[in-house]
């Protein structure tokens, strides 16, 4: 019986696995490893929980995708990310995705911090930020600043989907 709860994770984990890769290759996320994903995500959950966990998967494909959906609005993120998230969402319940994409984004915001931190620029960004609330404007980052430059976000979701998936 566990090692049947533990074939979607296994699963779940390999696919982000994958994505990582590519994105640290690439600076893309495959549409196709998306879509996969989602189908075996639905196809997991309604082959565990039938048509109510069908009906999980749909709602955690929405979850997912509606926690990311507006950062991507504001210019904070990259599509493949939301798509990658609502992937992750098909193979978790509602309440589920709603963690994995909390712990995800507080994974981006270390990973952010982090490499600000190695890169040596912590002082340059908090000047930046410090700036902002005393003009209540944003400051866009200088050019050789790289809170500025993108990274790629799938390891947040992979670190933040499966540190929700081990304390959950």
């Amino acid at each position: 019986m566990f090692m049947e709860q533990m074939v979607p994770v296994i699963v779940l984990l390999g696919l982000l696995g994958i994505a990582v890769a590519s994105d640290l290759r690439r600076h893309r996320i495959p549409n196709l490893l998306v879509v996969l994903g989602l189908a075996l995500g639905l196809a997991g959950q309604a082959y565990s929980g039938g048509l109510g966990g069908l009906g999980d998967g749909t709602l955690g494909l929405l979850v997912g995708f509606g926690v990311f959906l507006p950062l991507y609005a504001l210019g904070g993120m990259a599509a493949g990310d939301v798509k990658l998230m609502a992937m992750v969402g098909a193979f978790l319940t509602p309440s589920g995705a709603l963690w994995a994409a909390l712990f995800s984004l507080l994974a981006g915001g270390l990973c952010g911090f982090l490499i600000v931190l190695v890169r040596g620029q912590l002082l340059q960004t908090l000047g930046r930020y410090g700036l902002m609330l005393k003009a209540r404007a944003y400051l866009a980052p200088a050019a050789d600043e790289v809170a500025g430059k993108p990274f790629p976000y799938s390891v947040a979701i992979l670190l933040g989907t499966f540190a929700s998936l081990y304390w959950l």
